[in-house]
């Protein structure tokens, strides 16, 4: 088949994806005004030239321009928006390179949102418990997915380089991440639109390990209230401002940088902009003190758990669970298809400091997935590898 790939308008971008049951919010329009440090372009992937034609792809590329030089890396984060199961990626693929190649990119890199792997949470807990398990790779998979064989497959074969690295946190976006099914698997039938009937909350429930199910109904019984503000007023200032400085002191007593208040007052305007119900804040309170707060996000039927905080007293009311088990309810309600935690590394040794967050996130009765990861397609190879020792300097 020929594609013809062109800039598009916001609109059409939006439009495509909103035809899809599932995309990240990584490749929506919002997300390029989220990233102004890079130059942002909608693309769309149209089977043969002309106004009439079929449209089979979507992506939002950034680029990052290099120091001093009018040449481009062309970032695409999880994405582009296309069918990733088809036979010959290559002819969605290379017209897509070349157009950035147009555009002065001297290198693209792509993430493909193809599932690779899933360990379910029996399995996880199984190599947890393991002293001889130290990563996901050490315990046999529940499933491996064959269009995600595919797809790696076919990008070794068409020249694309792979991005992880050791742990499992790609050069951009994370491989591994821990998700929540909220529907049962489809029949097989072909019948309907082709997924599960909707799990309810009592199924969910009863996935989730009896410390979670506690937790849950020890918030409650402790007075924990879990608020949203509605989507029709908005965010107010003094709402994030509530949300930045729990999660400032959660970044000094888990020792990250945190991302500064404007960054999220972008985020926040950028997305509810785009749909009043793409992104929300949740807060938990207990007797007046604000004990956790998460930023949730939603495209179609994929529901993500973005950013968390929580204080350090009054940890024994268990708001991170009220909380995170209210999003669940929510994503439900909204008739999503996955809740998402994002991401984890693949250890799972337990003297990793890195093993509490597979910990509490497997308690959830989800599954640890493993996606295609990011990759790369030099298209000026001097300036490609002049990158990567860039790249290298920065580590």
């Amino acid at each position: 088949m020929t594609i013809d790939v062109r800039v598009t308008s916001e609109a059409d971008h939006l439009a495509f994806v909103a035809s899809r049951r599932s995309a990240s919010f990584l490749q929506t329009p919002a997300w390029g005004r989220v990233k102004g440090e890079w130059r942002r372009e909608s693309v769309g992937l149209f089977r043969d030239a002309g106004p009439d034609a079929e449209q089979v792809g979507a992506a939002l590329v950034l680029y990052r321009q290099l120091p001093r030089l009018r040449r481009y890396l062309a970032y695409l984060p999880e994405g582009p928006v296309l069918d990733w199961a088809s036979d010959d990626l290559g002819a969605l693929l290379g017209p897509l390179a070349a157009h950035v190649r147009k555009q002065g990119a001297f290198g693209i890199r792509i993430g493909p949102p193809a599932v690779v792997r899933r360990w379910d949470a029996a399995a996880v807990k199984a190599g947890l418990a393991d002293p001889a398990v130290r990563r996901l790779d050490d315990v046999a998979p529940t499933e491996r997915d064959a269009t995600g064989a595919r797809v790696v497959s076919q990008l070794h074969a068409l020249g694309w380089r792979p991005q992880a690295v050791e742990g499992g946190f790609a050069a951009g976006q994370p491989q591994y991440v821990f998700q929540v099914p909220l529907r049962h698997p489809a029949d097989g039938s072909g019948a309907g639109d082709g997924v599960g009937a909707a799990k309810t909350e009592a199924d969910v429930l009863k996935a989730m390990n009896q410390l979670w199910r506690r937790n849950i109904k020890k918030a409650a019984k402790e007075g924990v209230e879990v608020t949203t503000p509605d989507a029709a007023t908005g965010v107010s200032d003094a709402d994030l401002a509530a949300f930045h400085a729990l999660y400032r002191h959660t970044a000094e007593r888990d020792h990250f940088t945190p991302r500064p208040l404007g960054y999220f007052r972008t985020m926040v305007d950028a997305l509810a902009a785009e749909d009043p119900d793409r992104i929300r804040l949740w807060f938990a309170h207990h007797e007046g003190d604000l004990v956790a707060a998460t930023i949730a996000i939603r495209v179609g039927a994929h529901a993500w758990y973005s950013y968390g905080a929580s204080s350090t007293e009054k940890r024994e009311v268990r708001g991170s669970n009220a909380v995170q088990w209210a999003m669940i309810q929510d994503a439900l309600a909204a008739g999503a298809d996955v809740y998402d935690l994002r991401g984890i590394t693949d250890t799972l040794d337990a003297d990793d400091s890195h093993a509490g967050l597979i910990q509490f996130k497997v308690g959830t009765g989800g599954e640890a997935v493993e996606y295609a990861g990011e990759w790369d397609l030099p298209l000026n190879r001097v300036l490609y590898a002049a990158f990567q020792q860039y790249l290298k300097r920065r580590r």
